[in-house]
C-alpha cells in the first residue's frame, strides 16, 4: 500500500513537471515542441476562446476515444490518469497563476530550463509505468497497422506538431520548438538512466568463493559462475557475474580491494534490466 501511495504521489509530480513548463515556459513563447500539450498550443492559437487546459482535455478525451476504437482496451489506468492530471493541472495553473506575458526576453534559455523540468517529470512518470499520453497513443496505431516502432512513431508525431508550428508561428519559434523536441528526448532518456543505474560486473578473481560469499550474504545479490580457460597460461578461472546498483557496487569495489587488490573487473553499465528481482517482462 505504501509503494502505491508513493507511486501515486511521484506521478503527480511529474505530471506537474510537465505542466509547469506547459504554463510558465512553453504557452507564452508559442513554443509547441510536441506531445498533446504542444498541439494544444498550437489550437490555442487557431482557437483563443478556449483556455489551453480545455483544449488538451477535450485533444486528450478525443485520442483515447480514437484509440480505444483503433487498439482497445490497451490502456492502463495509471496512463489515463495522468493524461488528465496533466491537463487539469494546466487548467488550474491558467486559472490561479495566469501568465500576461513571458519570463524572459531570452527564448533559448526559456527553452532549455523548461524542457530540463518536463522531461525529468516525464522520466518519474515514465518510472512508474504510466506515460501522459497523447501521442503515444497516435504511435502505437502506426506500429499496428503500419509496423512503425512505437519510439519512431511518437518522434514522428511530435516533429510534425513542431513543424506545423512554423506554418502558425513562423520559422524562428517552429525552428527553436523541433530543438525542444530532441532536447526533450535526451534528457528523457538520461534521467531514466539515473533512475535505473544497475551495472553488470564480471570478476575473475583467485579469491572467487570469498568474493561470492560476500556478494550473497553480505550484499544479498545473486551471482552467476562461469567458468574459463586464460588463453596465456591454459589455467582454468571461475568467472563472477552480478549486476547490482551503484551503491552495492561502491561496497563491492571497497571490499575487493581489501582481499584480492590484483583481480580482473570490467563493469557495464545496463539501459533495461528484466526478469527476476529487477522489472517485471509485462
Amino acid at each position: 500500500m505504501t509503494k502505491k501511495l508513493l507511486s501515486f504521489l511521484l506521478m503527480n509530480v511529474g505530471a506537474l513537471a510537465v505542466a509547469v513548463n506547459v504554463h510558465f515556459f512553453l504557452s507564452p513563447n508559442n513554443l509547441a515542441t510536441g506531445g498533446v500539450s504542444g498541439l494544444s498550443i498550437v489550437m490555442n492559437n487557431v482557437f483563443p476562446g478556449l483556455t489551453l487546459g480545455t483544449i488538451m482535455i477535450m485533444l486528450n478525451i478525443v485520442l483515447f476515444i480514437v484509440g480505444f476504437i483503433f487498439l482497445g482496451f490497451q490502456f492502463g489506468a495509471k496512463t489515463i490518469y495522468a493524461s488528465f492530471a496533466l491537463s487539469f493541472m494546466v487548467w488550474g495553473l491558467e486559472t490561479f497563476f495566469p501568465m500576461q506575458e513571458a519570463l524572459s526576453d531570452d527564448l533559448l534559455i526559456q527553452l532549455i530550463i523548461g524542457q530540463i523540468i518536463a522531461a525529468s517529470g516525464m522520466a518519474i512518470v515514465f518510472h512508474q509505468g504510466a506515460s501522459t499520453g497523447g501521442t503515444d497513443i497516435i504511435a502505437m496505431i502506426l506500429n499496428k497497422y503500419f509496423s512503425i516502432e512505437v519510439g519512431k512513431g511518437v518522434l514522428v508525431s511530435d516533429i510534425a506538431i513542431a513543424a506545423s508550428s512554423i506554418f502558425i508561428f513562423g520559422p524562428t519559434v517552429g525552428m527553436y520548438a523541433f530543438f525542444g523536441v530532441i532536447l526533450n528526448g535526451l534528457v528523457i532518456d538520461y534521467t531514466l538512466q539515473q533512475f535505473d543505474n544497475n551495472k553488470e560486473i564480471v570478476i575473475i578473481s583467485r579469491k572467487s568463493e570469498e568474493i561470492q560469499d560476500y556478494i550473497v550474504k553480505n550484499l544479498g545479490r545473486g551471482a552467476t559462475v562461469h567458468y574459463a580457460k586464460g588463453a596465456f597460461n591454459q589455467e582454468d578461472k571461475e568467472v563472477i557475474t552480478t549486476i547490482m546498483n551503484r551503491k552495492d557496487y561502491s561496497k563491492l569495489k571497497k571490499y575487493m580491494l581489501a582481499v584480492d587488490e590484483k583481480a580482473f573487473i570490467t563493469v557495464h553499465s545496463m539501459n533495461e534490466i528484466l526478469g527476476q528481482n529487477f522489472k517485471r517482462l509485462a
